[in-house]
């Protein structure tokens, strides 16, 4: 008996495939951002790190984290997205990777305009554009005004802004909200986490050895 495969489904096993690609050619160039960090960490002889120290370097989450969000998005059928640090798109790709499944979509944001560009092109190249809108700037000037329901908040950017984004989201979370910390073993991140902590409503589960956590609120 001979199986004819819906169009939508063939469709969504390329989208699939191009996804993979593109991950897998950007963790491929991201073999070299141990080089670029050295390089961009010697500018803090001198002064304040920035994040325009940075513009060359992917900082991205692990492969693993990834297919975790990925879990984390479909197991729990969230549908809107929204990520701090897009940086060149690898985080947001595993993000997409799981609204397919949800009808969802990614709510991403940038500040440096060069990273962002080079993002959006990988979002063309991997199929997913549609999917995901790219905010460029400061993000709590693109995430001012965000007036929909957060069903899952990446925080991927930079440390210090953490904190002034989960506030000024907060009104935007729902029972179900997870916020999913990146880099959760680093000082500034560790100051933001003891914060939310003091806070009774939410509790915290470290993952992969306390490199991240996710934020829940409590049933």
């Amino acid at each position: 008996m001979h199986l004819v495969v819906p169009i939508y489904i063939q469709v969504s096993m390329i989208i699939e495939e191009q996804i993979q690609e593109t991950i897998s050619h950007l963790y491929d160039e991201k073999k070299y951002d141990h080089l670029k960090i050295i390089k961009s960490l010697a500018k803090g002889v001198f002064r304040p790190m920035q994040p325009v120290d940075f513009k060359d370097v992917a900082l991205s989450i692990s492969k693993e984290q990834g297919k975790d969000l990925v879990q984390l998005i479909e197991q729990n059928k969230l549908r809107n997205i929204v990520e701090f640090g897009t940086s060149f798109g690898i985080s947001t790709l595993f993000l997409a990777q799981g609204v397919m499944a949800t009808g969802g979509h990614v709510i991403t944001t940038e500040l440096i305009e060069s990273k962002a560009l080079k993002a959006i092109k990988n979002f063309k190249d991997a199929g997913v554009s549609e999917l995901i809108e790219v905010r460029i700037g400061d993000a709590l000037e693109t995430l001012k005004n965000h007036s929909e329901p957060v069903d899952l908040l990446l925080l991927d950017g930079w440390k210090s802004l953490y904190l002034p984004l989960f506030q000024m989201l907060e009104n935007n979370f729902h029972e179900n909200t997870m916020v999913y910390v990146d880099n959760a073993d680093m000082v500034e991140t560790q100051v933001f986490l003891n914060v939310v902590s003091q806070n009774a409503i939410y509790q915290l589960q470290p993952k992969f050895e306390g490199k991240a956590v996710v934020i829940t609120i409590k049933k």
